[in-house]
């Protein structure tokens, strides 16, 4: 399975932006799509997560109410909207795929390319 993310850019505090995450197939090891993102210095965390065949999400807590994790089935893609952006969501976002919904990131089989969102005050 291989995942292209795309959609990162830099705007300013309050912004929207929304990254795309198209999977090149959906197999047993791919029915959990997690968005991560990983600050300068800091460990990579989960930012959202939609379990496929549920349509169950769930959001950390530093980003409810702002983040919406979708995803569409014809396309094998998800997405992550993300509203009223604060610069310390500042990081490289990694969309990712795996066979069960609370996996550590470590447990994730695929990864895409990281792109960068950057928000500035």
């Amino acid at each position: 399975v291989q995942l292209q993310a795309s959609g990162g850019g830099s705007v300013r505090a309050g912004a929207s932006l929304t990254l795309s995450c198209a999977a090149s197939r959906r197999t047993n090891a791919s029915k959990v799509m997690g968005w991560f993102r990983q600050a300068p210095g800091k460990e990579r965390e989960v930012v959202a997560v939609l379990t496929w065949s549920t349509e169950k999400t769930n959001y950390a807590d530093s980003v409810k109410g702002r983040f919406t994790i979708s995803g569409d089935n014809l396309r094998n893609t998800v997405y992550l909207q993300m509203n009223a952006l604060k610069p310390e969501d500042t990081a490289v976002y990694y969309c990712a795929a795996a066979s069960r919904p609370y996996a550590h990131w470590r447990e994730y089989n695929y990864w895409g390319q990281g792109t960068q969102v950057t928000v500035s005050s």
